[in-house]
This record gives structure tokens, sequence and C-alpha cells, in this order.
């Protein structure tokens, strides 16, 4: 990798989740090359440096310096002895209390908000402006968080994720199964295959109207002012069904890594 007094050309940006771990090369907010692994908690410091060296391969000398947030402090804490063992001689920045990120957090307790929330705050209050709702389509949770018109993060919802919705309904159902997640040939289904489908794309779909329709009412302002952002890599399975989105940007929260890793060089 680049020597640490380098200007980096090239950002590793991973944001590590409950359940999947997203890596990308980011430069000047483009994500060139990027990757999706599980996130165990019993992987080692020093396998996490095989497994990230593996994917990198012959990009790792492009590679001038390292951000990270993570909403598993146990994942997190083998990240920091990898990143001080394995990938000493590179600039890194773990977004945590105490990092500029340049986001006001205007919430009753701002230390317990997800660092990847605050990271997609930031990255849709640059890219997009406020006010602004971002919705986060992970496994395990999907989280709306809103943006005021001043680029402060105000607060947001928390839902169960659709992958943890389909397991839960498969879990405690006699006679449910896991299905594949696609959407169905309509919302009246005629086989349980389809009725669950239906129940996931269409039933998260109206939620996250709803639930984004609430929002704007409660910030009262014009609808036609707010920006409502899908991110996450749940999000393309039901994008299309929703009627609040303005846009769908995949890489926010590793676009929101990269500013705030430049706020803290």
């Amino acid at each position: 990798m680049s020597p640490s007094g380098a200007e980096p050309a090239t950002l590793l940006a991973a944001d590590i989740g409950n359940a999947h771990t997203v890596l990308g090369l980011i430069r000047e907010g483009e994500v060139f090359a990027d990757w999706r692994v599980a996130t165990v908690e019993s992987r080692t410091a020093d396998e996490w440096s095989v497994l990230i060296r593996g994917l990198l391969g012959n990009r790792e000398a492009e590679v001038g310096g390292i951000a990270v947030c993570a909403t598993v402090p146990s994942v997190l804490q083998q990240w920091r002895t990898m990143l001080a063992g394995q990938f000493g001689a590179l600039p890194s920045v773990v977004v945590e209390p105490g990092v500029r990120t340049g986001v006001p957090v205007l919430t009753d307790n701002p230390r317990e908000v997800g660092t990847d929330r605050i990271v997609n705050a930031l990255a849709v209050a640059t890219r997009y402006g406020g006010p602004a709702v971002v919705v986060d389509f992970g496994g395990t949770a999907t989280t709306f968080d809103v943006v005021n018109s001043d680029g402060q993060y105000i607060g947001g919802s928390i839902t169960p994720g659709i992958e943890i919705s389909l397991e839960a309904l498969e879990r405690r159902g006699a006679q449910l199964r896991m299905v594949e997640l696609r959407r169905p040939r309509s919302v009246i289904a005629r086989n349980t295959v389809e009725a669950l489908q239906s129940g996931m794309v269409f039933g998260v779909a109206s939620q996250v109207d709803g639930i984004v329709s609430r929002m704007i009412e409660e910030l009262d302002v014009p609808l036609t002012d707010v920006s409502v952002v899908a991110t996450g890599y749940l999000a393309g399975l039901v994008y299309d069904e929703c009627r609040c989105f303005t846009a769908h940007d995949p890489w926010l929260t590793l676009r929101g890594l990269e500013l705030v890793y430049a706020r803290n060089r």
C-alpha cells in the first residue's frame, strides 16, 4: 500500500453491519470496486486481514487510507487490532464519538445513534441537501433517518429488516418456509411462496411510504422540498414499488465514510 505520507488516491471504506460488511474502494465519491461479506463475530483480526487482502489482490497498492463505521462492537474491536497491527502505515478513521462529521445530532442521547446512520446523514446532506430522509435497507433492520434544512440530524425510526422478518415467519409458522426474495407476479398471490413474497415486497413498500409520509408531515415542509433517498443492499428489491423515493444511492454510506475521512485527515 502507498506510504502514509503520500496523498491517498483511493480509500478503502468499510461499513460493518450486523449481518454483512460492505467494503468498497472509493475515489472522489465514486465506488469502483466493492464486496459484501458476512459479519462473523468470531472472526479474528488476523482472519479479517487475510480476507481483506485476498479481496483487494493487486489493488492493495492503490489504497492510501481506510475509513470504518460499525454497529457490532466485538467486530470493531478486531478491526482496531487489525488496523494497528496489519495496516499501521496507513492513515485510518474509525467513526465514533469525538470524530468530526460536521453533522449536529439533535437527539436525546447522540452517543446511542448508530455511526452508520450519522454517516448516511452526512452523505445525504452533502449530496442532496436538506431536508432529507434516508431509508437504509439492511437485512437485520430498515432504518429511517431525517436531516433538516440546516443539515442537522434530528432523529429517525427503525423497523425489522426484510430478511429477519422472513426468517421470523419461517421459524414461527408451521407451514411456512424460506423463499427467494423477489417481486411476485401480483399482490394477490395464488400460492404460499408468492404470498410470502407479496407480503415482504409490497408490505415493506407500503410501510416505507407510510413512515416517510408521516415524517414529512412532522417536518412541516413542502413534499417537493424533501429528498428521500434509498440505500442498502436490499433497496433494489422494493425501490420501484415505493412512491416516496427521489433517488437510489447504493453507495451512500461508503460515500459518507469518504467525507468523514477527508474531515479528519
